[in-house]
């Protein structure tokens, strides 16, 4: 039964000897909500504030390197000790109530449990265990998904290696280092029964059966399960399968995704789970919808039946705009990794591989979004224009359907607020939005309030929030340089010449071509001009990463760091290397001007923007992903024209033109002019004000979520077929 795997406390707590006034800080360590509530990462950062930075903001391995010392004189602290009990008190209020909003909309469904399954899951910048966007709405997803007390479970692995530690050399050039996670320092513990031994399932490939671990998270309300090769029954070859993410190397790939999708399903059967209805987060884990209708086929179902079963209880999210995007594998290695697995579908051989057939102009390939959308009534894009491109780009999957009617809708993303939202921004709104707002923070009500900060009072969290940011990315570069390891121009790439009053532009996410952060390179004169214009000066703040196998993308960077060393540029274009969620904080609390250039239709949502909205930054983006729903001519800038039909030539070169149009033109005069006896941008402040109050209400996981439970999940859930573990419906062991 699950509670056999989940009465087991956090290792950590028999191994401390914490003052009992405060020992349950452990509690705290291992359960992620920690991580959207400031007050709980107080209790540890005041104990110890250059330790707590120096673990990167990991408690549990705070806690394991904390001296008594500074334990005593935290029990002997009046005011800590108050925070503290008023902090359990949330916590356990929080875990323990009956009056979400889930329980309340759907009382009838609490124990109709949602499993969710992932790859990659951004939950904090001390567990690697994300690449990009993909991973923080995951993360994301299922912080909301606790917040409103949905029934869900979460699926995905726990790398040993995570994703990489980037370095940038001193000619620009990205360096991919690989370190190897301690587990024991992590807010995650193994699953193990009462008799003391880690639970593993077991998946078969070629030649061999492979055995994975679980480990568990404990993310507020929702539990995550994460899979891990790394056991001493498997090769050597074996265990560094989940070592990293996104591997290139094929047969890895492929090995990865039958772990996830057919290991994850028998991971939670071992469990003692029983979803009634499953939601994959892209098509990396679709096989776990082939292991679904294995499980109906062994019970005596035929495939048909089985197939059908499976698609009413099935929800897919695609976040891939072109067919070049998804995961797809060549028909030999199916036939090598599939050939026994095909008859326990009661399939032969083109039968299965129809299921996901995808014609190339080289050739056919097994394609895992066909097979989920094959596999799934319950589909979705993450954006408007998202649901037109996929609609188009599967219709061939529907060919007596008309485009329009392509069974595949739209949910846009939005983000965690409380995890983004920046401390003194979230004083101003508790102050001046009303009591009660965080629990209605998708009314459109709550935000008109906005109106009702005062100028001055919004203008000095910003400028704290930039002075906060210039803090960091000084004492980043000052790190750097002690390391001996710098040339002094790649401390000044750094940032250590970061001004707080001068108007501050970020680009920060994955490097990839597409996102075209070269875009203000093509006119680099008009550029530098730009940052250095007498009394109206620019920053601009770059960061990223581009994927270890993407060759154009390094390059591409390159060129951004090699422009960032030009002495013309007096500091103010800079490179921040090794991006996490740690830097994303600062810089979307930070900068003034959040920037945004993807080819169109090419970007599926972001959510980025979002972020820098919530904290009164302004977006300047193309009408591309969740901008064009959220721009409202007010509330920001749009880069170019509304065309989805252009060429790659003619959007690169209208929106360069565009880009600097409006930098020139219309946001650094608005940012430096027409200020009040104060110092204020008045007008600026009015558009910040629209910006939050028209961004803020709507694009929210709160919203996202609740979309998510009307639309697709309580379709899922309440559909005739008897699901797994039944009593009409026996499943043989």
């Amino acid at each position: 039964m699950l509670e056999d795997f989940l009465a087991i406390e956090p290792p950590i707590a028999k191994e401390l000897s914490l003052p009992k006034r405060i020992g349950r800080l452990p509690d705290l360590a291992y359960n992620l909500r920690w991580t959207w509530h400031p007050e709980a990462q107080n209790l540890f950062s005041r104990i110890d504030y250059s330790l707590w930075e120096e673990v990167h903001h990991n408690p549990v391995q705070f806690l394991r390197q904390i001296k008594r010392p500074q334990l005593n004189a935290a029990i002997s602290n009046v005011d800590y000790l108050q925070t503290y009990d008023r902090v359990m008190e949330l916590f356990d209020h929080y875990l323990s109530t009956s009056k979400t909003w889930y329980q309340r909309e759907n009382p009838d469904l609490l124990n109709r449990p949602i499993a969710y399954i992932s790859t990659e899951y951004g939950l904090h910048e001390s567990i690697q265990g994300y690449a990009g966007g993909l991973g923080v709405l995951a993360g994301d997803h299922i912080k909301e998904a606790s917040d409103l007390g949905i029934p869900l479970v979460g699926l995905g692995f726990l790398y040993t290696l995570g994703y990489f530690r980037q370095t940038i050399t001193e000619d620009g050039w990205q360096e991919a280092l690989y370190e190897p996670l301690d587990f024991a320092n992590l807010p995650v513990w193994p699953v193990v029964g009462r008799n003391g031994d880690p639970l593993t399932v077991s998946v078969s490939l070629p030649g061999r059966d492979l055995a994975a671990r679980l480990w568990q998270v404990r993310v507020g309300r929702v539990p995550l399960y994460l899979l891990d090769s790394n056991v001493e029954s498997n090769s050597p070859v074996d265990r560094e399968l989940t070592a990293r993410l996104y591997t290139a190397e094929l047969e890895q790939r492929i090995s990865q995704e039958i772990i996830l999708g057919i290991g994850g399903v028998r991971a939670l059967r071992a469990l003692g789970y029983n979803p009634t209805a499953w939601h994959l987060n892209e098509g990396h884990s679709a096989f776990a919808l082939l292991e679904r209708a294995r499980e109906y086929v062994a019970a005596g179902r035929s495939f048909p039946e089985a197939m059908d079963i499976v698609k009413q209880s099935t929800i897919f999210t695609t976040h891939t705009p072109v067919p070049a995007g998804a995961d797809e594998f060549p028909l030999w290695l199916m036939d090598k990794f599939f050939s026994q697995y095909w008859p326990q579908l009661g399939l032969e051989r083109d039968a299965f591989l129809n299921l996901a057939c995808h014609h190339q102009s080289w050739g056919e390939t097994f394609s895992m979004p066909v097979l989920a959308l094959h596999l799934s009534n319950h589909a979705n894009g993450v954006s408007e224009i998202h649901g037109r491109v996929s609609r188009k780009m599967y219709n061939h999957l529907w060919p007596s359907l008309p485009e329009d009617k392509v069974p595949i809708r739209h949910i846009t993303n939005g983000i965690h607020t409380e995890t983004w939202l920046a401390r003194r921004m979230g004083y101003l709104f508790d102050k001046y939005l009303g009591e009660g707002w965080r629990e209605r923070m998708d009314e459109q009500a709550v935000w008109d309030h906005i109106s009702d900060i005062p100028d001055e009072k919004l203008w000095e969290a910003r400028i704290h929030l930039k002075r906060r940011l210039a803090a960091h990315i000084r004492d980043r570069s000052r790190k750097q340089w002690l390391s001996g390891k710098l040339h002094p121009i790649q401390v000044v790439n750094a940032g250590v010449l970061l001004d707080p009053n001068v108007l501050t532009i970020g680009f920060a996410r994955r490097f990839t071509i597409y996102k075209r952060a070269g875009l203000l390179l093509h006119r680099p004169e008009r550029l530098l001009a730009l940052l250095n214009r007498p009394n109206l000066p620019v920053q601009i703040i770059f960061s990223g990463k581009a994927h270890p196998a993407d060759e154009p993308a390094k390059r591409l960077l390159q060129e951004v760091y090699q422009f960032a060393k030009r002495f013309e540029s007096g500091g103010r274009f800079i490179f921040l290397e090794d991006y996490d969620l740690d830097l994303a904080r600062y810089l979307v609390q930070g900068v003034d001007v959040w920037l945004n250039t993807p080819l169109r239709p090419l970007e599926a949502s972001g959510t980025s923007g979002q972020k820098a909205a919530l904290n009164g930054a302004l977006n300047l983006s193309v009408l591309d992903g969740w901008w064009r729903e959220g721009y409202n001519g007010r509330n920001g800038w749009a880069i170019g024209e509304d065309n989805q039909d252009q060429t790659a030539e003619v959007q690169d070169t209208q929106d360069t033109e565009s880009l600097f149009s409006l930098l020139e033109n219309e946001i650094v005069p608005l940012y430096y002019e027409n200020r009040s006896a104060d110092n204020i941008p008045l007008e600026w402040i009015a558009r910040i004000k629209e910006s939050i109050r028209t961004i803020a209400p709507t694009f929210n996981t709160r919203r996202m979520l609740k979309e998510y439970v009307r639309d697709l999940y309580l379709p899922a859930i309440r559909n005739p077929f008897p699901p797994i573990g039944d009593s009409s419906l026996e499943i043989p062991t």
